[in-house]
């Protein structure tokens, strides 16, 4: 979808009499990139559909791709900026997927790790290279610089959208 028939003449004057005439960018900026992420997750949806994957889901098995001795619920909802029940959801689905495992923490007796099972490992393997194609697709016709610069606007809207929840919380 181009951006013209995202903010075609009557979505930039709905927004302009929402903003009573003010400046109707930022409003823009996160119409657009709230569609962008949509198509990001209907296409992440579309590739783990198979499995039933959610995007949380798949984005568990990848952290826990890069922790051969697995994490903890913990770890991995720190990690994603959920709550560790949260994750305990999305790795009750793992496991019945057979893509990942709980097993005791031989540091702490009360904790558990959750692991990579060569089932989810072979998962991530056979994900990875279609993933790889959509994403160039997506990013067809960007720079390496505007694909950098993409991510640190993005990050730096995540950290000022977490400035603001935390002050949120401090002043409701």
């Amino acid at each position: 979808m181009d951006e013209e028939l995202l903010f075609d003449a009557r979505s930039r004057a709905t927004l302009a009499r929402f903003t009573g005439g003010e400046d109707t960018a930022e409003l823009e900026a996160a119409a657009a990139l709230r569609a962008a992420a949509r198509g990001l997750e209907r296409l992440q949806s579309r590739a783990t559909g198979h499995c039933g994957l959610s995007p949380g889901a798949l984005d568990v098995l990848i952290s826990l791709n890069a922790s051969p001795d697995g994490r903890s619920v913990k770890e991995l909802a720190q990690a994603a900026g959920v709550t560790s029940r949260n994750v305990t959801g999305l790795v009750d689905t793992l496991e019945r997927a057979g893509l990942a495992a709980r097993a005791p923490d031989p540091r702490d007796r009360r904790s558990v790790r959750v692991r990579l099972t060569p089932a989810g490992l072979t998962w991530l393997d056979e994900f990875r290279q279609p993933t790889r194609a959509a994403m160039a697709a997506c990013f067809r016709g960007f720079t390496a610089a505007e694909t950098t610069l993409l991510r640190h606007l993005c990050l730096r809207l995540v950290a000022n959208q977490r400035h603001l929840i935390h002050y949120l919380e401090d002043h409701p």
